[in-house]
């Protein structure tokens, strides 16, 4: 069944940034200060952020084209000449800016536990001539080649402004490109007319209750068709999905099509980082695909699921994910 999502082009426009883990041991606490002191063994550097949704889109069949704004600077090279290249993914979609950090997330492990994070990022939105860039570098990909979907990956580091959200969708829905979403708190209710959006849990209760018709949102089914409702009012969206975190997800379709509950299955969790970008991966690309509604949920399920098992940010195991849909399905 997953055959059908090989060859996917897969647009993915967001935040993109490194990963990095700094592994080591701890055997003492620093004499400066009550600190573990970790020894430094080695460092991995991963693709985080909208290039961690490329790599989980490369890992199910597809192609993944990704475009960003990164840094002019150190960390910008390593990613594009290094990382991205080593797990084969283009960097053609990419724009260099001399005025934005390449975002950098350094966790320091001791003893495989997380002991400190760094975060190296700007925060500032793209300016005039960044935007256009990047919008200019999509549309030439949207004309180039025959993409199915694009994914529109926020994660409010700057890259996803009104302008380019808006002019993005418009020309994805004249060539009848497949159009989802993963939408962070500062331009939420921006996407409007797209295929699928998905929130998690805290973004849409954030949302509701700082709404003028505000109200509580919790994971019963009535609870969470509500807030859908609300959503389809304020969006004209098609499909809508949100996750759940250990409750599973919900999904619907409008009034043909009205929520369910898919729970989850037991898992060993290991570390909960980048789930959401393989779910938007795998329910995007199956969802253009046409599978039914069930069976992307069961697959959305599984996948972000088998991530989890994994320190650290991976991408999905295809062989594992459809394995274990065979089996659930029988």
């Amino acid at each position: 069944m997953l055959r059908k999502l090989e060859h996917q082009r897969v647009i993915i426009v967001g935040d993109v940034m490194i990963d990095r883990y700094l592994l080591g041991s701890v055997t003492r606490i620093s004499p400066e200060a009550p600190v573990p002191v970790v020894l430094h063994r080695s460092t991995d550097d991963r693709l985080g952020g909208a290039a961690n949704v490329a790599l989980n889109v490369k890992a199910l069949g597809g192609v993944p084209l990704l475009c960003s704004v990164v840094g002019q600077d150190k960390d910008g090279e390593l990613l594009q000449h290094d990382v991205m290249s080593r797990f084969g993914i283009s960097s053609e979609g990419l724009v260099n800016s001399p005025t934005r950090r390449t975002t950098v997330k350094t966790r320091i492990l001791g003893n495989n536990q997380q002991v400190l994070r760094i975060d190296q990022e700007d925060l500032h939105e793209l300016d005039d001539q960044e935007a256009e860039l990047l919008i200019h570098r999509v549309i030439k990909l949207m004309d180039e080649q025959p993409v199915q979907v694009i994914i529109l990956q926020d994660y409010n580091k700057g890259v996803m402004t009104p302008d380019v959200i808006s002019l993005l969708i418009a020309e994805a829905r004249k060539r009848g490109i497949f159009i989802a979403v993963d939408p962070k708190k500062n331009y939420f209710l921006n996407y409007r007319n797209v295929d699928l959006f998905k929130p998690n849990l805290k973004e849409i209760r954030d949302a509701v209750e700082s709404s003028p018709d505000k109200f509580k949102v919790d994971v019963s089914l009535e609870s969470l068709q509500r807030a859908a409702d609300f959503l389809r009012h304020a969006l004209n969206h098609r499909l809508t999905m949100i996750t759940l975190s250990e409750h599973g997800l919900f999904m619907e379709g409008g009034e043909l099509n009205r929520g369910k509950i898919f729970p989850t299955h037991t898992r060993n969790i290991a570390d909960v980082s980048g789930a959401g970008d393989t779910v938007i991966s795998i329910a995007s690309m199956a969802l253009a695909a046409g599978f039914p509604m069930d069976d992307v949920a069961l697959l959305s399920n599984l996948a972000g699921g088998q991530v989890c098992e994994s320190p650290g940010v991976v991408p999905v195991r295809r062989d594992i994910l459809m394995r274990e849909f065979e089996d659930l399905k029988g």
